[in-house]
């Protein structure tokens, strides 16, 4: 009895402590917003400079509120490979089980650039980190993969998810060729990201205060380069074969990334 009222306190804990974090989240972003990036506006006149320091910005503030939820007991996490992280021009690609994905591995990115929702430009927590990064708003139609091969040739590491949203509950995966696009075309290697939460949360279809029985614990894998060139030459050079052909691999490699995730 007592063990039960425990754990129920423990978990009403986590519900009012994933409430604080997210409040912490929204104002940096508001503070970033409002107060740091117009200064860095006037102090950094060159474009690619200030682009850069305000990611940095970015990269800190979400480093700390990753950083602030394990201490708040909300989650914790392993991390493997991530000095592989550090090379620039890199094409991330992970799978996307959660809300706060993107943060995690920006929190260990100093130079990412990202695809972000069109609408984040215009929120008002978000719009002042999103512009001044010059993060990729996933409107830009047409020229959306040109903006993203000339992201990575400016020396920014791309992050995408080739889900394009959250993985559903039922853990179905279903992967769009956009990101496949934009390494066949551009001619980039992937380096590929496994992402696994367990007890699942923060996803798609789960409001954010159902907080699962126990801390979520997050095990982030970062693997060897997956290299292009076979993929175009299995397609004699065709870029839309291509993509198909390495938009099915992939489908097939997260998924067996996830199934290894499980079994340890």
């Amino acid at each position: 009895m007592f063990n039960r009222a425990l754990a129920s306190l423990e978990r009403t804990w986590r519900v009012i402590a994933t409430a604080i974090a997210f409040m912490c989240f929204g104002l940096g972003g508001l503070v970033l917003g409002i107060c740091f990036f117009p200064a860095l506006n006037f102090f950094v006149r060159e474009n690619d400079n200030r682009t850069r320091v305000a990611r940095f910005a970015v990269h800190l503030n979400f480093k700390f509120f990753i950083l602030l939820m394990r201490q708040l007991g909300i989650l914790r996490f392993e991390i493997e490979g991530v000095e592989k992280l550090s090379r620039p021009s890199l094409l991330i690609l992970a799978n996307h089980p959660t809300l706060i994905d993107v943060v995690h591995l920006v929190s260990l990115i100093p130079n990412a650039d990202c695809v972000v929702k069109a609408g984040l430009a215009k929120n008002i927590f978000t719009r002042g980190p999103v512009r001044a990064t010059n993060y990729i708003c996933n409107d830009s139609g047409v020229g959306l993969i040109e903006d993203c091969i000339a992201s990575l040739k400016n020396g920014s590491s791309l992050v995408i998810f080739p889900e394009g949203t959250r993985t559903p509950v039922n853990g179905e995966m279903k992967l769009q060729r956009g990101a496949a696009n934009i390494a066949v075309r551009g001619q980039c290697n992937i380096t590929p990201v496994s992402i696994s939460c367990a007890p699942l949360s923060l996803t798609k279809g789960l409001a954010w205060w159902k907080v699962p029985a126990k801390p979520m614990k997050f095990i982030i894998k970062v693997h060897n380069d997956i290299e292009i060139s076979p993929f175009i030459e299995q397609a004699s050079g065709e870029s839309a074969l291509a993509a198909r052909y390495l938009t099915n691999y992939l489908h097939l490699y997260f998924l067996e990334k996830r199934r290894t995730h499980a079994v340890t």
